[in-house]
């Protein structure tokens, strides 16, 4: 392929944001807007409300476990193809029954799916600008952010107002709804999947994984994955407890989206500069303190500061492993190196929802578990200053 005849990168890298828009902003951020209604309409406590997101991060270990496994046979753009449509389908097919079971079940098969796109997209995106650093840091950074940045901005702006005038009764069409939007970016993904250069697998033996001087990263995004579900799971049921409105709603996910969606730009620098763990220390630690400050500053303005800095964080820590990747290691293994950090980011996304949601049970606030989940991911930030170039 010639380079007159060689599709625009920045158009491959839009499908593929396009595919982390479906399967981390729809399929996963959606919930934490609709669960208030859910909660309402079903009577659910908050340990049921927090088991769906378990059940989805389940189906994201199966999910990312079969990647790291079928890598050594199937192309990352098949892999990515493959999660996207089933993404897509799975969001649709939440709004069809209220069953806690049907809910359950479409949960997990929508990790399941969004795992195969996610661990592959970082991979597929270092390629794009693999001879140009900068480019390179800010078109991964990019790939996370305005994806899941957009999604966040798009559902923030119309799930809260539609439920208030349709009634809690109503949550089932916003599935559909948000379902009907992931399958119109099915195809513009799809070929991007096709047009992106992913490795051959024509005999190619991958090198194992330094996995023992991986560590600390592999520690820190594990912090990452157990305390920042915490915040995008129960923000709007926080903020239901002290009786928000509509528009404060609206306004501080907005916010939180717009703030995603532009944090590549602040992030591409350090991205670029360094290869060991410092960007996600820095990224941890930004994230923490956005959990922590709606219960440490009460009211409005904390809601909003915490948007700021929460969304200007929260998006750019797979970049940080998938920058670290493909600095670290030989352009063969970083697919499998994406999927090795997201096999221990989704064990510990697992037990966060849970336990938030128990521990908001027993006292009463969900409050509580934002300030638990601040230093879980502190601790992560902590283990990750102990990365060093490999």
């Amino acid at each position: 392929m010639t380079a007159a005849t060689r599709p625009n990168p920045w158009l491959i890298l839009l499908g593929l944001s396009l595919g982390v828009l479906v399967t981390n902003g729809f399929g996963r951020f959606a919930y934490g807007l609709i669960l208030p209604a859910m909660r309402a309409d079903l009577g659910w406590t908050y340990a049921q409300a927090g088991w769906l997101n378990t059940a989805n991060a389940l189906g994201y270990i199966l999910g990312a476990i079969g990647t790291m496994i079928a890598l050594r046979r199937v192309s990352p753009n098949l892999l990515f193809a493959i999660g996207l449509v089933g993404t897509a389908l799975a969001i649709l097919a939440t709004g069809l029954i209220p069953a806690l079971w049907w809910q359950s079940l479409w949960r997990f098969v929508t990790g399941l799916t969004g795992a195969l796109s996610f661990a592959t997209a970082g991979a597929l995106a270092a390629r794009l600008f693999a001879d140009n650093p900068k480019r390179n840091a800010l078109g991964i950074a990019i790939l996370f952010g305005s994806g899941g940045g957009t999604a966040i901005m798009l559902v923030g702006a119309t799930l809260p107002p539609l439920l208030a005038t349709q009634g809690n009764a109503a949550w089932p069409w916003t599935w559909v709804l948000v379902g009907s939007l992931s399958l119109l970016c099915v195809p513009l993904g799809l070929w991007a999947a096709r047009a992106s250069r992913g490795p051959s697998h024509s005999g190619t033996v991958m090198m194992p994984l330094p996995i023992r001087r991986m560590l600390p990263e592999l520690m820190g995004y594990a912090g990452f994955g157990l305390g920042y579900i915490v915040y995008l799971t129960f923000l709007s049921a926080f903020m239901a407890e002290q009786s928000a409105s509509t528009v404060q709603v609206v306004l501080v996910w907005v916010l939180l989206g717009a703030c995603i969606t532009v944090s590549p730009f602040l992030w591409r620098g350090i991205f670029a500069r360094h290869h060991g763990g410092i960007p996600l220390a820095m990224v941890l630690t930004g994230i923490a303190l956005g959990s922590a400050l709606p219960v440490l500053w009460p009211g409005s303005l904390g809601l909003v500061i915490s948007a700021f800095v929460f969304g200007g964080s929260v998006f750019m820590a797979p970049p940080a492993i998938t920058n670290f990747s493909r600095k670290n290691l030989p352009p063969d293994s970083w697919a499998a190196g994406m999927s090795l950090f997201t096999v221990v980011f989704a064990v510990a996304q697992t037990v966060g929802p849970y336990a938030a949601g128990l521990l908001g049970d027993l006292a009463g606030s969900i409050g509580i578990s934002l300030l638990a989940a601040a230093g879980v991911l502190l601790f992560g930030a902590a283990a990750a200053l102990f990365q060093r170039p490999l």
